[in-house]
């Protein structure tokens, strides 16, 4: 395992053979993570320690960079050999390398020696755990985007459980999964591609009978990422602009938003970024009173438009303009600009775009303590353009 300066006219591959050797490499702040093999090894395996051994090392040092990889070389040292074992990783988990190879631990003042549990099946959790009040918080969210018509989302754990429970997670009747080839996704099915799930669920258990089965980490965490296989999705805020540039004089913007779910349900701080000119001069807003406020952001070269909460149902305006610098000559000497796509940032509380429903959550452990399921819904929005004429 190397680390080396990243040059700024690099065009290295991140993959690549070059005398029989297989080098797999990662940038990041400058720096180059490189792995290298003189044999036919899985390369996604590589690629995915390269990214763990940053999470681990950005764990230690707040930032990876190459003040902190001098100044700490000793604990990188330690800790590439407790991640590594003849070419195979092994421990790759923060928190649980912090229990043994610690900040200080270069002063040899005391033996080293690794945490119990990385010698147990589950060396994410190590049992010691306490709480006072046995609750496990669930998020099961969903990211939509326009441009990609689609949707990606995941399920989120947080634990606060005492000891070494046991969870089983049971998702709606109408699930789907893309291991069934032939599926036809009839109406009302929930078809899902693009499945991963954290190490601690019990992969043999879903295969068989299709429960959701893990030992949870004594953290908050992602326990199911996925994307959902639908053509045809309807954008939840809809946005339409109208453009006018009245060359050497001013742009005038007309912005529609609506909101097209139910009227039940709110979107929470609506952030509508509408692009202007870099040279924007004297910007001019007018909004209703009910439809939030408006500012000129210049460092994005955009106007913010703020709808705190955004009941579904709900239409709203914005008219704005904005000066443009004289530049003389004729009409065909007047700079054209180029329009960037309208972004927008929301979330939903409540509103399981996806399809996705939990029907339940039952917490196991052998001391028989009642645990507390909370189980949350909400659709953000990720990247939501739309596209300027």
């Amino acid at each position: 395992m190397d680390i080396f300066m990243a040059s700024e006219d690099s065009e290295a591959k991140p993959i690549f053979v070059e005398d029989g050797i297989t080098y797999v490499s990662v940038n990041h702040s400058n720096l180059i993570l490189l792995a290298v093999t003189p044999k036919n090894a899985d390369a996604a395996m590589m690629l995915l320690f390269l990214y763990k051994l940053i999470q681990v090392l950005v764990s230690y040092f707040n930032r990876l960079e190459e003040e902190s990889i001098k100044d700490n070389f000793i604990i990188i040292y330690e800790l590439l050999d407790e991640m590594m074992d003849f070419g195979y990783p092994q421990a790759t988990d923060a928190k649980i390398l912090k229990e043994f190879i610690t900040q200080d631990s270069y002063k040899l003042q005391k033996e080293v020696r690794p945490a119990p549990s990385l010698s147990t099946a589950v060396p994410w959790r190590n049992g010691s755990a306490k709480y006072a009040s046995n609750e496990v918080f669930l998020d099961v969210s969903a990211n939509g985007a326009v441009l990609r018509s689609d949707l990606t989302g995941q399920i989120r754990i947080k634990p606060e459980l005492s000891g070494m429970p046991n969870l089983s997670l049971g998702l709606n009747d109408r699930l789907q999964l893309e291991s069934s080839l032939t599926a036809s996704g009839g109406k009302g099915t929930v078809v899902m591609e693009d499945i991963a799930f954290n190490q601690c669920v019990s992969l043999t258990e879903f295969e068989r009978d299709r429960i959701i089965s893990f030992i949870p980490p004594d953290e908050e965490f992602s326990l199911m990422t996925y994307r959902l296989s639908t053509l045809h999705i309807k954008p939840l805020i809809w946005v339409e602009a109208i453009v006018n540039v009245h060359q050497h004089s001013r742009v005038e913007y007309l912005i529609k938003a609506r909101a097209q779910f139910k009227t039940r349900s709110t979107a929470k701080n609506v952030n509508i970024f509408v692009p202007v000119p870099p040279d924007a001069d004297s910007p001019k807003f007018r909004t209703n009173s009910s439809s939030g406020s408006v500012k000129y952001v210049p460092e994005k070269d955009a106007i913010c438009w703020h709808i705190p909460s955004f009941q579904g149902g709900k239409e709203f305006l914005l008219r704005a303009h904005v000066a443009l610098p004289s530049t003389g000559g004729g009409e065909e000497d007047a700079p054209r600009f180029a329009h960037p796509p309208i972004t927008v940032h929301f979330e939903i509380p409540g509103l399981p775009v996806s399809g996705l429903q939990v029907r339940y959550l039952k917490v196991f452990e052998r001391s028989g303590y009642q645990a507390l399921p909370w189980v949350r819904y909400v659709t953000m929005s990720g990247d939501y353009q739309f596209r300027l004429a």
